[in-house]
C-alpha cells in the first residue's frame, strides 16, 4: 500500500500541564517528535497545548510527555452500555473502548451496566457508540440525576415484566406437560400447537440471543447469548425435524418425542433470571440513588430587596443567599448568616441525632432543616458540593475493580470457547456410546445452557456495589475495591490522638508565668505568636486572650517550626512558643517551672513553653486540656473485639500521651512524634509483619495515611488527609473506624462467597450436564438461579448497620 502523505495523517490537540517557559515547550516538542509515527509537533506555551500530526498512538505521546517531566491531564467519564449479559461481554466492551483513540483505559461494571473511561482527549459519543456497535453493544444514555435514572430503570423493568408475562403464557402448556410427565400423564399439547407456541418464543423473545451472539461471533469471541442461541436452536431444530417426519400427533406418539419444551423453557428461565438480576441490580445501586435524590430541585432565593422567589436549585451560584424553612432540604453548601435550627444530617453523615446550627455554621447540600428559619450564603454549588463529591466517590468505588477480578477476566476470556468444545465433546461421546442423535444433542444443549458465565461476571461488582452502598449510608466512604481488600486484612490500627481520639478543641487550662513575668503579659505574647495560626492550640490561646481583652503586640518574621512550635520577632526580641521537645533543643532550663511542668504533664495536659532564646530565658508555661471523645473508648474496645491491635501516635509529651492512652485502654503508644516519625512508626510496624491502618485528620497525618496499608481519614479533617486515605469517615466519630473494618471484611467475604459459588456452579454443573444428569430446562433454571443467588447474597450486605456501643454489628 502507498504510504500516507503528511497532509492525510491525523492531527490532534494534546493538553499539556506543567510548562513554565519556552525551554519547557521545546523539551515537550522534542519528546513528542521522538515518538515513532510523529511527523510534526508544535507546542503552544500560552494555550498549554501541543498540535501533533502523525500516526503515533495518543497513549505513547502521553507517556513521552510524562518522561519529559510534564503531564497530559486525564479526565474521567462514565457511560452506560446496553447489551452486556456476562463476564465475557464486559471484557469485550473494555477492549473495544480502550482501543478508541484518546481513551487511556476502560473499566466495565457488569452489575451497573456502566463503563468508566480514563480520557486523554475528549471523545465524542458517536465515536464511542461506533466502537461499541462494532463489538455488538450499544451506548446508553447516562441519566443526569437520580430521578431520571430511577424513571429509566422503572421503565426498563416494566418492559421486562411485560415480556416475561407473555413468555410465561406461551410456555405454560409446556410447563404443564412437564409436570404431567412426572405424574405419568401425557399433558403435552399437539405437535403443531407446540410449534405455534415455540415459534414466537424462539424467534421473538429469543431474537436478543441471536443478535448478541452474532455480534460476539463477528468480534471473534463468545458470550452467554451465543451459548443460549446455539443450545435452544439445536433443541428447536431437532424438534422441527421430528415433527415433519412423524406428523403432529401427541409428543409421545409412536415412541417419538418432541423437544420444543427444552428450547421454550430455557428461554423463559433466562428471561426470568435477567429480570430478577435487573431488580437485584437496582438494590445494589440504591445507596447511590438515595444520595443523588437528596438534592432538592428548587430553592428559595433571597433578593437584595428582601423578597423571596423560587428558582431551580441548579441555577444557584456561589454568593447567592437562600432562605430555608422547616422541612426543606438544603440546596447548596453554605454558611448560616441568620437564624438557628436543628438539622438532620443522617442521610449524608450517618449521624442520627439532629445537629444544632447557628450563624457561622456550615450546611451541606441534601441535609434537612427540622425547625427554625435559616438564611444561608452559598459557598459551593453543583459538582463542588460535599454531596456531589460523596456521590462521585461512591460511584467511583462501585465502578472499581477488585484485584481478584483479574482472575475472573482471564477465565471469562476463554470460558465460552472452552464450553463449546466441551459441548461438542459431549455430543461426540454420546453418539459414540450409542445413545442416539436426540439424546446426544440434548446432553450437549444442557452443557451449553448451564455454562452461563453471568454469575462469574456479577460476583465481584455486585458485592462491591452493595458493600460500598451500605458503608455510605453509615457515613463511611470507601474509595475503591482495593481499599476493601486491604481493609479486610488489617491487624493493627494506629490513631493520631488530637482531633481523632480527642475532641480536637483544646482549651487553655493553666498558665504559669516565670518570675518577673505578669500573667496577662505572658498570655498576650503567646497570643501574638499564635495570631495567624489555625492550629487547635493556637485557637485555644486566642480564645483565652479574647476573654481578658488584652492588646496583642505586633509580630514580624513569623515562622512555623513543624512538629515543634512557632517563632517570631515580638517587641524587638525573638520569641519561640513550642513543645517540650523545643525546650530540650533550645538548651534552656526551666528550673522554677519544672515542677509545674511535671504536674501538668502527669495530669495528661499538653504543654507549650514560651522562650526567649537570645536572652536565655524561659518566660512561661501554658497547659492545654483536650477532652477525649465519648465514643473513643468504645471504638478501641470494638477494635479489640475484631482481633485488631490498637496503637496511638501523638506529638504530646510522654506523660500526656500515656494519660490519654490509659483512659482508653491503649498500651502501644508513641509520643512526641513529628510527621516523619509517624511515617517511620508505620513502616516499622509493617516491617514487623503487621497490616496497618492509620487514622488521622490533619495535613501532618497525610504521609502516614499514604504509607499505611490503609489510610482512614476523618471527614472533619483536611482535604489533604482525605486525598491520601482509602476510606473517609464523614463525621469525626472514632466508632466508625471498627465499623469501616467490619464492612470491608463482610464485603470481601461476600465477594469470596460469590466467586466460590460462581466457580463451583460451573465446575459441578457442566460435568453433570455432560453426564446426562441434567435436562436443558433444568439446566436453564439452574443457570438463572446462579446469577440471582450471587446478587441476592450480595444484597444481604444492605442490611448491615454499624454496631452500637457494646454491641456487635448487625449481621449480613
Amino acid at each position: 500500500m502507498p504510504e500516507a502523505s503528511p497532509q492525510t495523517l491525523p492531527r490532534l490537540s494534546l493538553p499539556i500541564e506543567g510548562m513554565t517557559c519556552a525551554s519547557c515547550a521545546g523539551r515537550v516538542e522534542r519528546a513528542l517528535l521522538a515518538v515513532p509515527g510523529t511527523v510534526e509537533a508544535r507546542v503552544n506555551l500560552a494555550s498549554e497545548r501541543a498540535q501533533v500530526q502523525g500516526s503515533a498512538p495518543v497513549e505513547a505521546l502521553a507517556a513521552a510527555v510524562q518522561r519529559a517531566g510534564y503531564v497530559v491531564p486525564e479526565t474521567q467519564r462514565r457511560i452506560g452500555v446496553e447489551g452486556m449479559t456476562c463476564a465475557s461481554c464486559a471484557g469485550r466492551v473494555e477492549r473495544a473502548l480502550a482501543a478508541v483513540p484518546g481513551v487511556a483505559s476502560a473499566s466495565v461494571n457488569l452489575a451497573s451496566e456502566q463503563a468508566t473511561l480514563r480520557l486523554l482527549l475528549p471523545v465524542e459519543d458517536s465515536v464511542l457508540a461506533a466502537a461499541l456497535a462494532r463489538a455488538g453493544y450499544r451506548l446508553a444514555a447516562t441519566p443526569e440525576d437520580g430521578a431520571a435514572e430511577e424513571a429509566a430503570a422503572t421503565a426498563k423493568l416494566s418492559a421486562q415484566r411485560r415480556d416475561l408475562l407473555v413468555a410465561a403464557l406461551l410456555a405454560a402448556p409446556f410447563l404443564a406437560g412437564m409436570v404431567g410427565m412426572g405424574l405419568g400423564q401425557d399433558w403435552m399439547p399437539n405437535g403443531w400447537v407446540q410449534l405455534a407456541l415455540a415459534l414466537p418464543m424462539q424467534f421473538w423473545f429469543g431474537a436478543r440471543f441471536y443478535r448478541a451472539g452474532w455480534a460476539a461471533l463477528r468480534a471473534g469471541t463468545g458470550n452467554m447469548d451465543l451459548l443460549v442461541a446455539i443450545g435452544t436452536s439445536a433443541a428447536f431444530g431437532l424438534s422441527l425435524v421430528l415433527l415433519l417426519q412423524h406428523g403432529g400427533g401427541h409428543s409421545h406418539a409412536q415412541g417419538d418425542m418432541l423437544y420444543f419444551e427444552a428450547a421454550v423453557v430455557v428461554i423463559l428461565f433466562v428471561m426470568l433470571g435477567k429480570h430478577l438480576e435487573a431488580r437485584a441490580r437496582r438494590g445494589t445501586g440504591a445507596a447511590l440513588r438515595a444520595l443523588l435524590d437528596l438534592r432538592p430541585r428548587t430553592a428559595r432565593l433571597l433578593a437584595e430587596d428582601g423578597t423571596e422567589r423560587e428558582v431551580p436549585a441548579a441555577s444557584l451560584v456561589v454568593g447567592d443567599v437562600v432562605v430555608l424553612r422547616p422541612g426543606e432540604s438544603v440546596p447548596v453548601d453554605g454558611t448560616v448568616e441568620q437564624g438557628e435550627a436543628g438539622v438532620d444530617e443522617s442521610a449524608l453523615t450517618g449521624e442520627s441525632r439532629p445537629v444544632e446550627k447557628a450563624p457561622g455554621a456550615k450546611l451541606s447540600t441534601g441535609t434537612l432543616v427540622l425547625d427554625g428559619r435559616l438564611v444561608l450564603r452559598a459557598t459551593a454549588v453543583g459538582g463542588d458540593t460535599t454531596l456531589a463529591r460523596v456521590a462521585a466517590l461512591v460511584s467511583a468505588a462501585q465502578a472499581s475493580r477488585a484485584p481478584v477480578q483479574k482472575l475472573v477476566d482471564r477465565v471469562a476470556a476463554v470460558f465460552v470457547p472452552v464450553v463449546i468444545l466441551i459441548a461438542a465433546g459431549t455430543l461426540g461421546y454420546w453418539l459414540l456410546a450409542g445413545a442416539g442423535v436426540e439424546a446426544a444433542l440434548l446432553h450437549a444443549v444442557a452443557v451449553l445452557v448451564i455454562a452461563c458465565p453471568c454469575a462469574l461476571g456479577l460476583a465481584t461488582p455486585a458485592a462491591i456495589m452493595a458493600g460500598t452502598g451500605a458503608a455510605a449510608r453509615a457515613g463511611i466512604l470507601v474509595r475503591d475495591a482495593e481499599a476493601i481488600e486491604r481493609g479486610q486484612s488489617i491487624t493493627l490500627v494506629a490513631f493520631d490522638k488530637t482531633g481523632t481520639l480527642t475532641e480536637g478543641q483544646p482549651r487553655l487550662a493553666a498558665l504559669h508565668p516565670a518570675k518577673g513575668m505578669e500573667r496577662h503579659k505572658l498570655l498576650n505574647l503567646a497570643a501574638a505568636l499564635q495570631a495567624g495560626s489555625e492550629h487547635p492550640l493556637a485557637r485555644a490561646v486566642l480564645a483565652a486572650q479574647r476573654q481578658e481583652a488584652g492588646v496583642i503586640p505586633a509580630v514580624t518574621g513569623f515562622r512555623a517550626l513543624p512538629g515543634r512550635g512557632v517563632e517570631a520577632m515580638v517587641e524587638g526580641q525573638r520569641l519561640v512558643l513550642g513543645s517540650p521537645r523545643m525546650l530540650a533543643e533550645s538548651g534552656l532550663e526551666a528550673r522554677e517551672l519544672a515542677e509545674w511542668g511535671r504536674a501538668e504533664a502527669t495530669a495528661g495536659r499538653s504543654l507549650a513553653w514560651l522562650l526567649a532564646p537570645q536572652a536565655g530565658q524561659v518566660l512561661g508555661l501554658l497547659a492545654f486540656e483536650d477532652a477525649l471523645k465519648p465514643q473513643a473508648a468504645g471504638a478501641v474496645q470494638a477494635l479489640r473485639d475484631l482481633k485488631v491491635e490498637v496503637a496511638m501516635l501523638s506529638g504530646d509529651s510522654p506523660a500526656a500521651a500515656q494519660a490519654a492512652a490509659r483512659a482508653l485502654g491503649i498500651t502501644r503508644v508513641e509520643s512526641e512524634v513529628l510527621p516523619q516519625h509517624k511515617l517511620e512508626a508505620i513502616e516499622a510496624w509493617r516491617r514487623d509483619g503487621a497490616r496497618v491502618a492509620m487514622v488521622g485528620d490533619g495535613v501532618n497525618d497525610a504521609p502516614a495515611l499514604a504509607a499505611a496499608d490503609l489510610g482512614i481519614a476523618m471527614g472533619t479533617g483536611t482535604d489533604v488527609a482525605m486525598a491520601a486515605a482509602g476510606i473517609t469517615l464523614m463525621r469525626g466519630d472514632p466508632a466508625l473506624v471498627p465499623a469501616a473494618l467490619d464492612i470491608t471484611r463482610r464485603t470481601y467475604r461476600k465477594l469470596q462467597e460469590n466467586l466460590a459459588w460462581a466457580f463451583a456452579y460451573n465446575l459441578l454443573g457442566i460435568p453433570l450436564a455432560a453426564a446426562g444428569l441434567l435436562s436443558p430446562p433444568l439446566a436453564g433454571a439452574a443457570m438463572a438461579l446462579s446469577s440471582v443467588s450471587v446478587l441476592t447474597n450480595a444484597l444481604l450486605l444492605s442490611r448491615w448497620r454499624p454496631a452500637k456501643p457494646g454491641a456487635q454489628a448487625s449481621r449480613a
